[in-house]
């Protein structure tokens, strides 16, 4: 590889710097580097950031590769600005061999656009039955530490507790999504005000609130680690906190859409709205993005979600549930979070990479912009304002709240371990 030097940019948000990239590695940062015979990419005081990673993606292959495949939701990855995803169990077959996690972990080392980390199931077929194979999956080629049902709950109590002190023996965390069925049972949206007036079914808050109130003391008695995807309500902020406070060893993810939009947005009977965990209320989303500053909430996780047009663009009851969001995630966090003052550059960094890296255990993954170490990074305009257009998106799925909405900012290089995979907005 050629050496690369990105020159002016602002490393975390800071004052500008010229970053040289030699190789696979971060060869120097300083002020007025020169280095004759190197590429040069005037950053223009744009963000330098490490490269994004994502610990909630669905890829949906194998099984449903009319919705996304791993060559293109990597390639949406990139255009994003992440370095590395972890790939969602749900797929079908299931996730829940060691063979299925290394053929989608070899489809990721295949195509280059990003590392691509499997998940792999909790219980078998996601059923919350029986065990999946848990230290097989971890064994193989894919070396999976993270474990979720996603999709669906492990609502079984004494299955989250045999999960937990199972992952224990290798320091691997189950994600749950925190969901009663029993209480969500026919809900189309976020039960109150809104779901009474529209006559549509309700996914009350506390149907999340209570899986992870019970979690939390699981994780505590057994003395396992465990994380809880895409928080939605103010209640499971004051339940991750309270655990915290316990020295619980839990970690919380947001996404995007519920830092941004509310059940009021349902009004329109646009399914491009429905997605689970529900959009809440502004009450929630205020809760939501003051626990993010404050470190309650660990992470952002797109919880990306691609699905073809024909599983979205029907009647609201009949319409799948999810949003595509590794191409806007960037954006929806600086306009809510960044644009807002809540938190600076230093801090998306953080919770957009250094902590995902490390709850993930992704290796070379969320490091420091610092020399010797790997060239996962993400250069970000943050000055730009534009449309959002999903005709544009790398992704195979268009199912994006965000279309015509102007949002800031635009990821427009993305380099892989020295590799660029996205060079002036274009992938390579």
């Amino acid at each position: 590889m050629s050496k690369i030097l990105i020159r002016g940019a602002k490393v975390l948000g800071g004052e500008p710097q010229d970053v040289l990239i030699d190789g696979r590695t971060i060869a120097q940062v300083g002020a007025g580097l020169s280095v004759e015979g190197a590429e040069v990419v005037e950053a223009d005081g744009k963000v330098l950031l490490p490269g994004l990673v994502d610990l909630h993606t669905h890829l949906r292959e194998p099984g449903r590769e009319d919705s996304e495949t791993v060559l293109t939701g990597t390639r949406a990855a990139a255009s994003g600005g992440y370095t590395s995803v972890f790939a969602m169990a749900n797929t079908f077959p299931v996730a829940d061999t060691a063979g299925v996690v290394e053929q989608v972990y070899r489809l990721g080392q295949q195509h280059g656009y990003c590392d691509v980390q499997p998940i792999g199931a909790v219980t078998v077929g996601l059923e919350g039955r029986k065990l999946a194979e848990l230290g097989a999956m971890h064994e193989s080629a894919a070396g999976v530490t993270v474990f979720s049902d996603d999709g669906k709950c492990v609502d079984d109590a004494v299955i989250m507790r045999r999960a937990l002190e199972y992952v224990k023996a290798f320091g691997g965390v189950v994600a749950q999504h925190a969901q009663e069925p029993r209480l969500t049972e026919g809900a189309q949206m976020n039960e109150g005000v809104v779901s009474a007036e529209l006559g549509l079914g309700g996914w009350p808050a506390v149907a999340e609130e209570s899986i992870i109130a019970r979690d939390v003391l699981l994780a505590e008695h057994v003395g396992s680690r465990v994380h809880i995807c895409h928080l939605s309500t103010a209640g499971s902020v004051e339940i991750v906190r309270w655990a915290k406070s316990r020295g619980i060893d839990v970690t919380a993810e947001v996404t995007p859409h519920h830092l941004l939009l509310t059940d009021e947005l349902v009004r329109s009977y646009n399914p491009v709205y429905k997605v689970n965990p529900p959009l809440r209320t502004e009450r929630d989303v205020h809760a939501l993005r003051e626990a993010l500053a404050d470190g309650t909430i660990d992470i952002v996780a797109t919880d990306h979600a691609p699905h073809p047009h024909e599983d979205k663009d029907c009647e609201w009851a009949a319409a799948a549930m999810g949003m595509v969001g590794l191409e806007t995630a960037l954006s929806v966090v600086q306009a809510t979070m960044v644009d807002t003052g809540l938190l600076d550059w230093a801090g998306v960094a953080d919770r957009m990479s250094f902590k995902p890296a490390k709850i993930g255990r992704a290796a070379g993954h969320g490091r420091p912009v610092s020399a010797g170490e790997p060239a996962n990074l993400t250069l970000v305009d943050t000055a730009y304002r534009g449309s959002v257009d999903p005709a544009g998106f790398a992704s195979r799925s268009r199912n994006t709240p965000y279309e015509g909405r102007e949002l800031p900012g635009r990821v427009t290089h993305t380099w892989l371990r020295g590799k660029a995979t996205l060079v002036d907005g274009k992938l390579t």
